[in-house]
């Protein structure tokens, strides 16, 4: 071997010596100069992960997100044909923020469900821009129609307002609200039909200012299809008597008059121990709800809410959207097609429910008090609800 070739394998031998010293002892120097890497960018394509594993075909979440999940938690299997619904004015901005936040990083981050934000009045770009940074799902932003919202003129005034001012006598909250009696009417008759909600089935019904105490680590919308059930609720609990004096004897009117909407195996029995004769008040808190469109806008509930409607019970008292949804499901679907949702932890001040069944609580890394849960309260109508569903 001549002089020359010497020197060459020389160089060769030291230079290879010093790139694996400086890769062991640089991390950084020995990624970007790793085989791997450097086919990549010789090769575009080359990489031995197939593209659709890859992370930059996640969305950018953060990469320590809340509850300790990566990027790769991201789920892209199937999914239901659902939404979230928020009902909020300008002025819940920040409650909305906080809600959002919280059903982010407990459940959507993963499963990326669209958002639909209703409001009687156009929102502001602020309201906008705020709610849209928040998540990389689909949001779009509503306005009321004024006839699904506004009191309608079959109603008498004179008799409407002296209903609210008894009631603001007897001191009951929002009793003597026109607006609040509005809400109640269009969550109870309306916001399935608006546009945006049209091409939904199911819906997830978020207010402003609640909290989610618990990851959920499966799809609700999914296991709702799945199990053919058609409505679900965290909290149950009695109703004020004084908002809704004359409500049941109109329900048991209507059930006279159409008792081909009674479903075979209904929940009655919750709500009445004597056949309908008397109403006990327990109903599903509808702030949470997760359930399907299908059933709001069948015949059976279109005629029920026509039917309530037409008794102005609305705005001559102070009927509640919570009360009229849980009597329809009790009534219109079987027992088995209502789901109460244990493991979602679910705060709406000043009511919490927090998961009690076995490992649940750990497993969804609940924020929660469990000593503090409403459930067995004595404004609470699960215990009810309990021995109703174990018969």
């Amino acid at each position: 071997m001549n002089t020359s070739a010497r020197y060459i394998i020389t160089i060769v031998v030291f230079v290879i010596s010093i790139h694996y010293i400086v890769s062991f002892t640089h991390e950084s120097y020995g990624r970007a100069t790793s085989l791997s890497n450097l086919k990549n960018k010789l090769i575009p394509g080359s990489s031995s992960t197939p593209a659709s594993d890859t992370l930059e075909n996640f969305p950018s979440y953060p990469s320590e997100p809340y509850g300790g999940h990566t990027n790769e938690t991201l789920v892209t299997d199937y999914h239901a044909n659902a939404t979230f619904v928020i009902l909020a004015r300008n002025n819940d901005l920040n409650g909305a923020v906080r809600s959002i936040r919280e059903i982010e990083d407990r459940f959507n981050r993963r499963y990326r469900y669209p958002y639909v934000f209703l409001n009687e009045e156009p929102f502001t770009a602020e309201f906008k821009s705020r709610i849209s940074v928040l998540t990389s799902s689909k949001v779009e932003f509503g306005q009321i129609p004024k006839e699904h919202w506004y009191q309608p003129d079959s109603i008498d005034e004179a008799k409407a307002k002296a209903g609210r001012d008894k009631m603001e006598e007897q001191n009951i909250i929002y009793g003597g609200s026109v607006s609040y009696r509005n809400m109640c009417r269009f969550n109870s008759g309306f916001f399935f039909k608006h546009p945006l909600m049209l091409k939904y089935r199911w819906y997830w019904r978020i207010e402003p200012d609640v909290h989610f105490h618990c990851d959920i680590l499966y799809d609700p919308f999914v296991f709702m299809e799945e199990q053919k059930k058609v409505y679900s609720f965290t909290i149950t609990m009695y109703e004020y008597q004084a908002t809704i004096p004359t409500l049941w004897g109109h329900v048991m009117d209507f059930v006279k008059l159409h008792p081909e909407y009674i479903a075979k195996d209904n929940s009655l029995g919750f709500m009445s121990t004597d056949n309908g004769a008397t109403y006990n008040l327990c109903h599903f808190w509808s702030n949470f709800e997760i359930a399907d469109m299908e059933f709001w806008r069948g015949p059976a509930y279109t005629a029920f809410f026509e039917y309530l409607d037409k008794q102005g019970g609305f705005y001559y008292e102070r009927w509640g959207d919570a009360p009229v949804h849980s009597i329809a499901a009790a009534l219109f679907a079987s027992r088995d097609q209502i789901q109460f949702f244990d493991d979602i932890g679910y705060e709406h001040n000043p009511y919490t429910h927090c998961p009690k069944g076995k490992g649940a609580w750990e497993k969804g890394k609940c924020s929660c008090d469990p000593l503090k849960s409403f459930d067995y309260d004595g404004y609470s109508c699960m215990s009810k609800w309990d021995r109703f569903i174990e018969q």
